[in-house]
């Protein structure tokens, strides 16, 4: 059987991972492109343009960041207010370094092919369970 007979994982966690670590290893301030309009996505609406919101996930700028098979889950302040904020990876559009633009924007995968059919009815924040980021990481490998 050839692997495409094979359903496999999405390789867009481990690619998130990689650059992260690619990027503080070169010094750099990782952001990502979040699409703030799919379903599951928590951030503050307030700095959301054009559906779009980007994130710095640097180490100095989030608290408790988790980047496991399915969210990017952290804690940050904006406009000076701490909020939880969980992005399932199919929302994350882009990784790349603030200073030069280094890193990656990812292509659609078959597994996060259904993940736009549904919008926000509800664009309001709402603080993440903290308890759902951490079944995240559980579930994510260990590095």
């Amino acid at each position: 059987m050839s692997t495409s007979e094979f359903a496999m994982t999405p390789r867009r966690p481990y690619l998130v991972r990689a650059f992260y670590d690619w990027l503080l290893d070169n010094d750099l301030t990782p952001h990502i492109v979040v699409d703030a309009t799919l379903p599951g996505t928590q951030v503050p609406f307030d700095y959301v343009k054009d559906g779009q919101i980007v994130l710095n996930i640097a180490p100095r700028a989030v608290g408790n960041l988790e980047l496991s098979n399915e969210h990017v889950c952290f804690n940050a302040r904006f406009g000076g207010k701490p909020q939880q904020v969980m992005v399932p990876m199919a929302a994350v559009l882009a990784l790349y370094a603030r200073e030069n633009g280094a890193g990656t924007m990812f292509e659609m995968e078959p597994a996060y092919a259904n993940a736009d059919d549904e919008m926000f009815e509800d664009e309001t924040f709402e603080p993440a369970p903290t308890a759902q980021c951490k079944r995240a990481r559980n579930r994510a490998p260990s590095h």
